[in-house]
């Protein structure tokens, strides 16, 4: 998905600087979470009526009954990272988006009109999820491990040629192919270049994941809020 700036970050405010930029106590780096959509869907405070009647339209017109589940799960669990982070009920925080391109809301990079200062992004890929609330602009972005991207002639035009030139070396440049992908497109969506990366896979969930942002962190799904309860001190270094 291409991304596009957002009113909430666009102009300077999603300057990382910690807890005094983003306006709320205790945030101080990127909370990021990757799940299987099957996980999101299980857990207590993903329901889908925290989602709003344009997400719920748009969900509509997806046809296909998984890729429906993925995007469900995915706004859902924006939400909980969102409760996590701000220490508010998940269903006070309702994601906008807006593209400032055409002027339209409903597409466009995600942020949470109450928090300008919090950036916020979203991924979701043949049954895997992933999202990430921090303060200042975030990017995300998780791809099954077994997928492999797009023909090298496609790869060059969007991608350094010294990278693609360390990883086609590699025995298998598959894998390494698809690091540079992911990553590309966590930093596509945070809008800069120049931000802490933190990348991983997932060997249980079969996932690869990027995300950039202030201080990226794994947190478990397990730690984030249940319903209307307060949200738990991210855990870094675990998944």
């Amino acid at each position: 998905m291409t991304a596009t700036p957002s009113p909430a970050l666009a102009g300077g405010p999603g300057d990382p600087g910690g807890a005094a930029a983003s306006g709320v106590p205790g945030v101080s780096g990127t909370v990021a979470v990757v799940a299987t959509t099957a996980e999101v869907l299980a857990h207590p405070s993903a329901e889908a009526g925290l989602l709003t009647p344009w997400e719920q339209a748009r969900l509509a017109r997806i046809r296909l009954p998984h890729r429906r589940d993925d995007v469900t799960a995915a706004r859902l669990l924006l939400r909980l990272c969102a409760a996590h982070v701000t220490g508010r009920p998940a269903r006070e925080l309702s994601p906008s988006q807006h593209c400032p391109t055409c002027g339209r809301d409903g597409h466009g990079r995600p942020y949470l009109r109450d928090h300008p200062d919090l950036g916020v992004s979203l991924s979701h890929a043949d049954g895997l999820v992933a999202a990430a609330v921090g303060p200042g602009p975030v990017g995300i972005d998780v791809e099954p491990s077994t997928r492999r991207p797009a023909p090298l002639r496609m790869l060059a035009r969007v991608l350094p040629a010294a990278d693609l030139r360390a990883a086609t070396a590699h025995p298998d440049p598959g894998p390494e192919l698809l690091r540079l992908w992911v990553r590309r497109e966590a930093r596509l969506k945070a809008g800069r270049d120049d931000l802490p990366l933190l990348e991983w896979t997932d060997p249980h969930r079969t996932a690869t994941t990027a995300t950039t942002g202030p201080s990226p962190t794994r947190t478990p799904l397990a730690t984030l809020p249940a319903r209307d309860c307060p949200p738990h001190t991210p855990s870094p270094g675990h998944a």
